[in-house]
């Protein structure tokens, strides 16, 4: 299967490679289609970069520039860089995240770093808002008490990713809120 980076983002210009590439794990969102029903669409796909990346390195994807000169992972990690702060450890988490099974979007309209579904986008809703946090990071109560706030907001589960990558493991803190 084949991508063109098109700028910040990669698309799977073949209507079949796109919808066998959505249909096996929920990557990236067919253009023009902000809420998809199943693989029945005539779109390209529009991957994130950090999804290319990892699509990338497993093997599943061959990314080219739109000359059609080859891009290599180490190309893709560079850009990846320069578009997600600290991408190293972002990517990690969602790496983690991606290998247990898990549907990783980008968490931005949740004000987090990942929204995390269990089955899939139009099949559940994320039941999960991650939030990566290195070991050196300060968390205040007021930050865990804001991030709450929204993920009960919106039903979610506030989660703190920490990853370890020395000792390459993640660790998770999830969040329930009650009302006392």
């Amino acid at each position: 299967m084949s991508g063109k980076l098109v700028e910040s983002r990669i698309v799977i210009w073949d209507i079949p490679d796109s919808r066998t590439l959505f249909g096996s794990g929920y990557y990236g969102k067919p253009l023009g289609i902000p809420k998809p029903k199943g693989t029945d669409f005539d779109a390209p796909l529009v991957l994130d970069l950090i999804e290319g990346c990892y699509l990338v390195e497993k093997n599943k994807l061959k990314v080219t520039h739109i000359n059609g000169k080859a891009v290599p992972l180490a190309e893709i990690k560079k850009i990846c860089k320069k578009q997600y702060v600290d991408f190293e450890t972002q990517y990690f988490v969602f790496q983690d995240l991606r290998d247990k099974g898990y549907i990783v979007t980008p968490g931005i309209k949740f004000g987090c770093d990942f929204a995390v579904y269990e089955q899939g986008p139009g099949i559940d809703h994320a039941p999960y808002l991650v939030q990566v946090f290195r070991p050196a990071d300060d968390l205040t109560a007021t930050e865990v008490v804001l991030a709450g706030r929204l993920a009960t907001t919106v039903k979610k589960q506030f989660i703190l990713a920490i990853p370890k990558i020395k000792e390459r493991k993640v660790d998770y803190v999830g969040f329930d809120w009650w009302r006392a």
